[in-house]
């Protein structure tokens, strides 16, 4: 496993945090000073903190785990989506879904009507609705595609999830820390760090930063054993 060197980092522009005011005290031991009144990450502590993430996740992949991915920027949409086909693992890049682990069951129902709907057009089934049935149907199919594409294969709720922008995202970790699943991700200067597993501190809106360290991420769980088997089937709620 090959992780970024601090000049790799540098370049990335990891190590540029927010304005200072703006920060979480919590995030301090992780900074490495302010610049212009913008924080500066340590970024021995990012690599650190970064290579950990990755064992800890192979570690997952290699026991046949979950990890659900998430960011809904728009910049880290393809990336996330690039990510989620290499590694076979579900991934969230349009809205949080409220209770999308919180209220597993409802959500499981819906999963299971989006992949009902989704086979009745491939089969040919739809048609013995009427033009007008079938319109409404697809528009229909069209936003649970946009809600739930992403989190199709899933049979249960993630044993892990890894978040790109914690503050943006917060109702993903407050749901994942309520039912004690890891939460691994990148920890910005305005994030608390004591809601991950094991924060990976770093900018969350530079492009470049967010792409190395997916892409870190990506490679890490390629080598630990290849693409995860995606399950066909959503298991039946009583």
């Amino acid at each position: 496993m090959t992780i970024p060197s601090e000049e790799e980092l540098l370049s990335a522009a990891c190590h540029i945090g927010h304005l200072a005011f703006k920060w979480n005290p919590k995030i301090k031991p992780y900074l490495y000073g302010v610049r212009n009144n913008v924080h500066i990450f340590d970024l021995t502590k990012t690599k650190d903190q970064l290579q950990k993430s990755c064992e800890a996740l192979q570690n997952l992949q290699k026991e046949g785990k979950t990890i659900l991915f998430v960011s809904t920027k728009q910049h880290s949409t393809r990336i996330l989506e690039e990510l989620g086909k290499a590694v076979g693992h579900p991934i969230v890049t349009k809205k949080w879904i409220p209770g999308l682990l919180t209220n597993w069951k409802t959500i499981s129902r819906r999963i299971k009507y989006y992949l009902d709907l989704q086979d009745s057009f491939k089969t040919g089934e739809v048609e013995k609705y009427t033009k007008s049935e079938q319109n409404q149907l697809r528009k229909k199919l069209t936003n649970l595609d946009n809600a739930l594409s992403g989190v199709s294969g899933m049979t249960n709720v993630p044993d892990a999830i890894f978040i790109v922008d914690a503050v943006r995202d917060n109702i993903a970790v407050h749901e994942a820390n309520s039912l004690k699943i890891p939460i691994f991700g990148i920890c910005d200067s305005n994030a608390d760090p004591d809601f991950f597993t094991i924060p990976i501190p770093a900018n969350d809106d530079a492009v470049n930063s967010v792409k190395t360290i997916l892409g870190t991420v990506e490679k890490a769980l390629v080598s630990s054993g290849g693409k995860k088997e995606e399950k066909k089937e959503t298991e039946e709620v009583a």
